[in-house]
């Protein structure tokens, strides 16, 4: 092994804080980057490949057939800014049954083959349906199994002949063009699909633009519903692109700290071991050596903490790429090796930089400057104020502890900036944990007290509610609850699925019978349902529909049409947000037989909720039904992945910044060792050592902590509502202002924990160091 080699390992093992403190650091970045680069990645990369291969529509719309013929509607294609078009398809929505089993309502299409110039839908399995009888599912199922339409004319059944799938999400199923008018109930008035391709999709304002003129090129109110290309694929892409934002967060934080703590330790290196140096250029090493010497010093453990950041990435992007495979029906997706090459790259780089900076300094270094200055500890920049800070009226060691960092200025500096960002990380990960709490609790809407057959679920087969066969008087329910004493209000719900003119795919349809107002459930804008013919509905519904508030849109259960108004817009990501939130008088004449099949009580206050359930289910038993407790739920994988990440991730800054502080203590007391020797000759007890080491990091806490604080409230401002927007969410601000003084004050004192937990074993070691010993150390 050269000289060089063996200086290099021999001040890696010699430096095993500081090698450590470098490791974890690069580790820390590494990870996070992996991490938003893989996801980022694979948000967009499998739609766009899918939607490329298959000409996608860019926009599908949806047009009445007594209002616009076929051949008006096919010259629309040649519309200007149209570069291709597919259809007219005429369409239906219709509810299948399988051995008396409802299930939820779906869009099918009649069209004669799967390719087309616009939505070339790949055939998965089986084959197309060409003829009467058969039908082929856009989602995965079994052939050869049997649709049942009792509610239709004659009564007529199809069979699954085969699966496809269309990037676009243009159907939920496709028969023969000669099929639809079957499915079609008597008295309702056909449709038309129509696939456009435009010269210029790529932003949201050129798909309107190309809407317009295609709406222009029909008669008026011909077009009842429109679905663009954009919003189908931010819904396609909405699991993952909900960690990007906090993942880049966390990446840029441990980028920034990275940065800073290899400078550090790179700068005390060379500023703790002047007197080596002087000693290497004496034995005849260059100055290019010496920088080398201190760049592959830094290296060594950078690059191995960039190889167990690579691992630790790929680990965690598993959880999240199997939901982006599940969402495709793709197997496969991995971090790309180019990322890995890139982040690796990009980090190696910083730090190299950054360690050079430091270490052309010891290059520069004149020998006889370097062994003369190195056998001294350099005075501090800051001796007036440590002078001052020294002479307070406090016990000697807490006063001489508080003196060090005015001593030391740029190392103090140096401590507050990782404390500062450890004290980031710590109130952002509060704050995303107590907002995705809020986001949750509105999603439950659990703020009942007591709830009586309350189901998450959509409704179920057996009938347009999910409700049983032999259900429970409704009435008889609601009298049980108004005759039992401390109940305060109430509200009843039942549930339909019903389809959207414009958007594929069945609709969850939540009726309330009563004020639901105090349900929990947060409102966005606008307000709250107050009368028949009213609705609110969630973000995500107005995204795929393209409507607003003040809209009319048209339900179509159960064969019937009803017209509702949306009055507001709610906060409820269940279901991919396609719900409607209305009263059961809206519903009354298009589903008549529309039962309650659930109940939400709140109590007078200072009633015994358990023993209120245990008198309301005794007058409930003889209806065959139960109260309990308000329903919980934790919220599904996502909340779990991203609690779960943001765990490990912060775990990592605050070590690191601990290690940071570790770091500057370590290099403190090392320069110091000689007066240490000399307090405890003078009487010091090795717990006033401790204290006083310790003490010398709490002003940097404080500091670190009250500006970590804001600047972590800061970045939760930011990445909370890109969080959101990612997921098609748009976010209240209860949901986002969740920080109280009791939490930030605590907050801003965890930096004080930081810099004390980081300043530990350094302590710990002064007050071991024998007196002698210490005496005899240069």
């Amino acid at each position: 092994m050269s000289a060089l080699g063996r200086v290099v390992r021999s001040g890696v093992g010699r430096r095993r804080v500081q090698t450590l403190v470098i490791g974890l650091a690069t580790l820390m970045a590494v990870t996070a980057s992996v991490l938003g680069g893989s996801l980022l990645m694979a948000s967009s990369a499998p739609f766009d490949d899918a939607f490329a291969g298959q000409h996608g529509a860019h926009l599908t719309a949806q047009f009445d057939a007594d209002r616009a013929t076929a051949a008006r509607l096919s010259a629309s294609g040649r519309t200007a800014g149209v570069d291709a078009a597919s259809g007219p398809f005429p369409t239906a929505s219709i509810t299948p049954q399988i051995e008396g089993m409802r299930l939820p309502p779906m869009t099918v299409a009649g069209r004669k083959a799967a390719d087309g110039p616009v939505d070339n839908v790949t055939l998965v399995s089986g084959s197309w349906a060409t003829g009467p009888g058969e039908i082929v599912l856009a989602d995965d199922g079994p052939l050869g199994m049997e649709f049942d339409f009792p509610d239709l004319p004659g009564s007529p059944s199809l069979k699954v002949v085969g699966t496809a799938r269309s990037a676009s999400r243009t159907a939920d199923a496709w028969v023969a063009p000669s099929q639809v008018a079957a499915l079609t109930p008597s008295g309702t008035v056909g449709a038309y699909q129509m696939l456009y391709r435009f010269d210029r999709a790529a932003t949201t304002a050129q798909v309107r633009a190309g809407r317009a003129a295609v709406t222009a090129s029909v008669p008026e109110g011909a077009l009842a519903g429109a679905q663009s290309w954009l919003t189908t694929k931010k819904i396609a892409a909405r699991d993952t692109a909900l960690f990007v934002p906090f993942l880049i967060a966390f990446g840029v934080l441990g980028l920034v700290m990275s940065v800073l703590i290899v400078g550090n330790v790179v700068a005390g290196t060379v500023g703790t071991g002047l007197r080596r140096i002087g000693i290497l250029k004496a034995v005849g090493f260059t100055p290019s050596q010496v920088v080398r010497a201190h760049l592959a010093q830094a290296l060594v453990p950078a690059a191995v903490g960039s190889g167990l950041g690579l691992v630790a990435g790929h680990l965690l992007a598993v959880p999240v790429l199997s939901e982006t495979e599940a969402a495709y029906g793709t197997t496969g997706l991995s971090v790309t090796p180019w990322i890995d090459m890139a982040v690796s790259a990009g980090v190696l780089g910083v730090v190299v930089v950054t360690a050079w900076a430091s270490a052309w300094r010891a290059g520069r270094l004149r020998t006889v400057d370097a062994l003369a200055v190195g056998r001294v500890p350099p005075a501090g920049r800051g001796r007036w104020a440590a002078r001052r800070a020294a002479r307070l009226p406090l016990p000697r060691a807490i006063s001489l502890g508080l003196a060090r960092p005015f001593a030391r200025p740029a190392r103090a500096a140096a401590v507050v900036a990782a404390v500062l960002f450890g004290a980031t990380a710590v109130t952002f990960a509060v704050g995303l944990g107590s907002s995705l709490n809020e986001v949750m609790s509105a999603r439950n809407h659990n703020a009942a007290d007591v709830t009586i057959g309350v189901s998450g679920m959509r409704p179920g087969p057996g009938g347009p509610a999910g409700g049983r066969p032999d259900a429970p008087d409704p009435a008889a329910v609601t009298a049980a609850i108004e005759a039992q004493p401390g109940t305060a209000k109430y509200y009843g719900t039942a549930k339909t699925d019903a389809t959207v003119a414009g958007a594929n795919g069945s609709t969850t349809v939540t009726a309330f019978s009563g004020d639901a107002s105090w349900g929990g459930y947060r409102m966005v804008s606008g307000r709250w349902i107050e009368g028949a013919g009213e609705a609110v509905v969630p973000t995500q519904f107005l995204a795929s529909t393209g409507a607003k508030a003040g809209d009319e849109i048209t339900l179509d259960a159960e064969g019937s049409t009803v017209a509702v108004r949306i009055v507001g817009e709610v906060l409820d990501p269940r279901f991919d947000g396609m719900q409607v939130f209305t009263s059961t008088a809206t519903l009354k004449k298009a589903v008549p037989d529309l039962a309650l099949t659930g109940h939400h009580i709140a109590v007078t206050s200072g009633t015994d909720v358990a023993g209120y359930i245990d008198a309301l289910n005794d007058r409930l038993e003889p209806l065959g039904v139960t109260a309990q407790s308000r329903e919980a739920n934790d919220g599904g994988d996502q909340v779990v992945v991203i609690n779960t990440l943001t765990a490990i991730l912060t775990l990592l800054l605050v070590t690191v910044a601990g290690l940071g502080v570790l770091n500057g203590v370590v290099l403190d007391t090392h320069e110091r060792v000689r007066d240490l020797g000399i307090h405890k000759a003078l009487g010091m007890t090795p717990r006033q050592i401790v204290g006083m080491v310790l003490t010398s990091v709490v002003l940097s806490g404080l500091v670190g902590g009250a500006l970590g604080v804001p600047a972590g409230m800061a970045l939760h401002a930011e990445v909370l509502p890109a969080m959101g927007h990612s997921a098609g969410l748009a976010l209240p601000e209860s949901v986002v202002a969740v920080y109280d003084a009791p939490a930030l004050l605590a907050l801003g004192l965890g930096g004080v924990l930081i810099a004390i937990v980081g300043a530990l074993l350094p302590a710990g070691w002064a007050a071991r160091t024998r007196t002698v010993t210490a005496l005899r150390t240069e």
